[in-house]
């Protein structure tokens, strides 16, 4: 899949990729009953974190002019050990303050890793090898959320929470620490702006970016404390569903960067959100904790289908507007997400419904939308 000069880069983002999915999967299974029960936070105040969360992926343009003076896989590698760093401290802060500071760190760690993983990504590998590479990683990410939900599953019998997010911090700590003293770069590639970059031939994948982050963080905000606030799940069944959602992602995510590769994006993203109206809106109306598990599996299937939007851009790109690009990317992406949690934090208070129902509407703007991709981009 990959050549020798390539394998460095793609061990790389391989490590790195599996550091930042254990961290922030470690925080996930285990922030919304440290939330309700070690701090004792409300809907709104948990959808105000969850703001917060995202505000380090609106900042992500911020990264263009990092380049300026770091070189893009040390701001990587940096990026792991802030994500590591501010989950392993999350346990000693159990309020809403607290929860705030921590998750605020943690998030731009995750968050600015992100930015320079697509970049890599689409930087090192062409366009046929791009989306099975991404979808490898993907692979990767979902056994290694396997891995941390066992261990979360084995350390909740022996550590309250605070323990187990200095452990599974640490871990990631260490692997950013180790991608400081790599150098997995080559000669050859095309040069990169340094500034920020906006063009109206990129109108469509702003769009779709753009959307993808609205309603994605309402299923991000809201359906694990969905899981445990109406449905009432505990730690254990959380971390269960956890890994049985990964089994099937880590089984499916290189199916799907082959998928891109035969059926083209337009194909995978139109099954994408036609899914996911269904999806949001049986999250709305299910009453069945079978029934709401099995949706959360099938959500983050599909999630895995977005890929198709970075190989999409990388396919109308000028290669010079790659890393500005991703890094304004990510930014449009969290315009809504910044906002969305909060808002809808506020209509949970009305209906817990209705930002599912949301999330529907906008599956269905994104469906209409992508039917603008050509047959070949």
């Amino acid at each position: 899949m990959v050549s020798s000069e390539q394998r460095p880069m793609y061990r790389f983002l391989a490590v790195h990729t599996i550091a930042s999915v254990v961290g922030l999967q470690a925080w996930l299974i285990l922030f919304n009953n440290f939330a309700v029960e070690a701090a004792g936070l409300d809907g709104r105040q948990v959808g105000i974190i969850q703001s917060v969360r995202e505000i380090p992926g609106f900042l992500a343009l911020l990264a263009v002019y990092v380049l300026l003076v770091v070189r893009e896989h040390r701001l990587s590698s940096f990026s792991i050990v802030l994500l590591g760093l501010g989950t392993a401290i999350t346990g000693f802060f159990p309020s809403f303050s607290g929860l705030l500071a921590t998750t605020l760190l943690m998030s731009f760690g995750f968050h600015y890793y992100e930015t320079t993983n697509q970049s890599l990504t689409l930087q090192y590998f062409d366009t046929t090898t791009s989306p099975l590479v991404f979808g490898r990683l993907r692979g990767f990410a979902a056994a290694a959320s396997i891995v941390v939900a066992l261990f979360v599953l084995f350390l909740d019998r022996l550590l309250a929470f605070k323990g187990i997010f200095l452990a599974i911090g640490s871990l990631v700590f260490l692997a950013g620490c180790w991608g400081l003293v790599q150098e997995p770069t080559r000669q050859g590639l095309v040069p990169q702006h340094r500034k920020m970059i906006l063009r109206r031939c990129y109108s469509l994948y702003y769009f779709l970016t753009f959307m993808a982050g609205a309603r994605r963080q309402i299923f991000i905000a809201f359906s694990v404390f969905l899981l445990v606030k109406i449905f009432h799940f505990s730690v254990m069944e959380v971390t269960l569903l956890f890994l049985l959602n990964n089994t099937v992602n880590a089984v499916l995510g290189p199916m799907i960067g082959r998928a891109v590769v035969r059926f083209g994006e337009r194909r995978v993203l139109s099954v994408e959100y036609f899914g996911l109206v269904f999806i949001f809106l049986g999250y709305a109306f299910t009453g069945s904790k079978i029934a709401v598990s099995l949706l959360y599996v099938c959500d983050h299937i599909l999630f895995n289908f977005a890929i198709a939007i970075r190989t999409y851009f990388q396919k109308i790109a000028d290669p010079r507007d790659v890393a500005p690009s991703m890094a304004v990317g990510f930014t449009i992406n969290h315009i809504a997400a910044v906002v969305m949690p909060a808002v809808g934090g506020a209509l949970w208070l009305l209906d817990y419904r209705i930002p599912f129902i949301a999330g529907a509407v906008m599956s269905l703007v994104s469906l209409i939308a992508v039917q603008r991709i050509p047959a070949a981009p």
